[in-house]
């Protein structure tokens, strides 16, 4: 099947075509939507290292007979780190998605851009059936271990 022409496309705005963009215009898109996924991949191999570590120090907490403040400071300490962590990526990830999409506006098509219409908050849905950003949630868990931590450290000095 052949490539649709640029205009038919549907775009909502008038867009250059293909022959109009800037020699490389389109790798350079490529390159941008490549390193965002790049980005996505890294965060999750950091987030399986910290649950991985995490999961551990519990399991210790819960199996040994030492102080736990021995394990629950360094779980605090990983989990505040995994959730700036975390933190650091998202805004990275939201930067090249502006990016992303700021490009788009020159493309027959923007598919990054109406996904997230398609998925923002306040579009008169009920909160079952609302889309919850990936990074809120992910947040959650390393919040999650640092309270777990928390109340093993305060139960160890009260």
């Amino acid at each position: 099947m052949a490539e649709p022409e640029a205009a038919d496309w549907g775009s909502p705005v008038e867009t250059e075509t293909r022959s109009e963009l800037p020699e490389g215009y389109l790798d350079i898109y490529k390159l941008a939507v490549e390193m965002t996924d790049r980005v996505s991949a890294r965060r999750a191999v950091a987030s399986s290292f910290f649950l991985t570590a995490q999961s551990a120090l519990v399991a210790l907490v819960g199996a040994t007979a030492t102080k736990d403040w021995a394990f629950a400071l360094p779980g605090l300490i990983l989990a505040t780190t995994w959730w700036l962590l975390l933190r650091s990526y998202r805004l990275l990830n939201g930067a090249k998605f502006k990016v992303i999409q700021e490009m788009e506006a020159r493309l027959p098509a923007s598919p990054f851009q109406d996904e997230w219409d398609v998925l923002k908050p306040g579009n008169g849905k009920p909160w079952r059936e609302r889309y919850f950003e990936l990074g809120l949630l992910e947040r959650l868990v390393p919040a999650v271990f640092g309270a777990i931590f928390l109340a093993v450290l305060v139960a160890e000095i009260v």
